[in-house]
């Protein structure tokens, strides 16, 4: 099983390329987020957040920029994760505007990602679609992930136990 990192759909990349080209954006391929990159988390959210909504005729230009931004942040000081976890999207929100500017539709997908763990309560369709896609999307990761080392473990112990029965 391979991870996805890139999609070949000409509307979607449309949709994504002003962000993704964003240096600031390309930053997040070195931030770790799920056992992937945070960028290839916001790519991943955002495709299927763009196949979901454009099939239920919502918004999806808008629902595919507001996935993609998601997670734009860096990690600030905090005191702790739970802190980060609560307050990221309020800091992905900013950075978004900052560099892109945000519809009241794309607001509402970053600030309520998070819901209910965080406490803002998703107001559109779009914003409740992208929150469950970002949840699946990271149990994927994360399994992926851990299966990923799992793999690596029994390979380096096979490895291990085969030298120790050659001597």
């Amino acid at each position: 099983m391979k991870i996805r990192y890139s999609y070949q759909n000409e509307e979607f990349n449309q949709i994504i390329q002003p962000i993704v080209n964003e240096a600031t954006f390309q930053g997040l391929k070195q931030i770790s987020h799920h056992g992937v990159t945070r960028y290839h988390h916001c790519i991943r959210v955002a495709y299927y957040s763009y196949h979901i909504t454009k099939f239920l005729h919502l918004k999806y230009q808008e629902a595919t920029r507001g996935a993609v931004m998601h997670d734009f942040f860096y990690d600030r000081e905090e005191k702790n994760k739970k802190e980060m976890l609560l307050s990221h999207p309020k800091y992905a929100k900013e950075m978004a505007e900052q560099y892109f500017g945000l519809t009241k539709i794309e607001e509402d997908i970053i600030l309520s990602h998070m819901f209910p763990v965080a406490p803002y309560l998703p107001r559109y369709l779009e914003s409740w679609i992208v929150d469950v896609v970002d949840d699946l999307a990271g149990i994927y990761e994360k399994i992926y992930s851990v299966r990923n080392q799992l793999s690596q473990a029994c390979s380096f112990l096979f490895l291990f136990a085969l030298i120790l029965l050659r001597k």
